[in-house]
């Protein structure tokens, strides 16, 4: 497997098992109906640790564009890779929404909430302010990178021929799954936190393509995007001068 097939399949799982999650709950008639935030967040969390655990021995386990620039931004990725791993996100991210909509496809038919519906695909804010829903969005993903760091190997570099290796994957699939499950239970209570711009990009792709009435509200698709980019370069930009 190479590392564009780990990352394509690692973010599918990744997505998969996370906006399964949030079908799960939001979906009319479903199983697990109305179970709430504990529930998603900590099957977010879980669906981390198995999108690392198989993509990591091969591709590192980005899984996630604001990581990987992140990680090139401090040096510790090739810039030249960044295209082809943000493009493995992106299609596994849309292919990993698909699947959950094929899953859950009886159920979408039979919700008639369009705003749940769209939350199975991707994240939108609790009270839509365009400053503050970026201002959140950028925090939160930089302790998602900033940590990251910090739990990393600080061996992982360019210079010893880890480029294939470095990412969610270099820190082990437990302890980045805790961060995310930390970042969704104090901080996600505003966007969503999507603190992946492939995470709500690629499903809200999905969103628009798919049969499913309702809007995939494109004016606020920039700021999850936006927000997790600048949050992971400020994570690196600090890291590089606190080292």
């Amino acid at each position: 497997m190479t590392p564009f097939i780990a990352e394509v399949i690692g973010t599918m799982l990744l997505i998969l098992l996370g906006n399964g999650v949030v079908a799960n709950v939001v979906l009319k008639d479903t199983k697990g109906n109305n179970s709430g935030w504990i529930v998603i967040s900590t099957a977010w969390a879980l669906a981390v640790f198995v999108g690392v655990q198989v993509a990591g021995p091969i591709s590192g386990a980005h899984l996630n564009p604001a990581v990987t620039i992140g990680l090139a931004v401090a040096g510790k990725f090739s810039w030249d890779l960044v295209p082809t791993y943000i493009a493995a996100q992106m299609i596994g991210a849309a292919l990993g929404a698909f699947l959950v909509w094929l899953v859950y496809k009886d159920h979408f038919a039979v919700t008639e909430d369009e705003g749940g519906k769209l939350a199975c695909f991707s994240t939108g804010p609790a009270i839509r302010k365009p400053l503050s829903n970026f201002i959140s969005e950028t925090i939160g993903t930089f302790v998602l990178v900033f940590v990251i760091f910090y739990f990393a190997d600080p061996s992982l570099s360019l210079h010893n021929d880890t480029t294939a290796k470095i990412g969610l994957g270099s820190i082990g699939a437990l302890p980045v799954a805790f961060l995310v499950w930390a970042i969704g239970l104090s901080l996600g209570g505003t966007t969503g936190y999507a603190i992946n711009p492939a995470r709500d990009l690629g499903p809200r792709i999905m969103h628009s393509i798919l049969p499913i009435k309702g809007s995939s509200d494109w004016g606020y698709a920039w700021i999850p995007v936006a927000g997790p980019i600048f949050g992971a370069i400020l994570a690196a930009l600090l890291y590089g001068a606190l080292n």
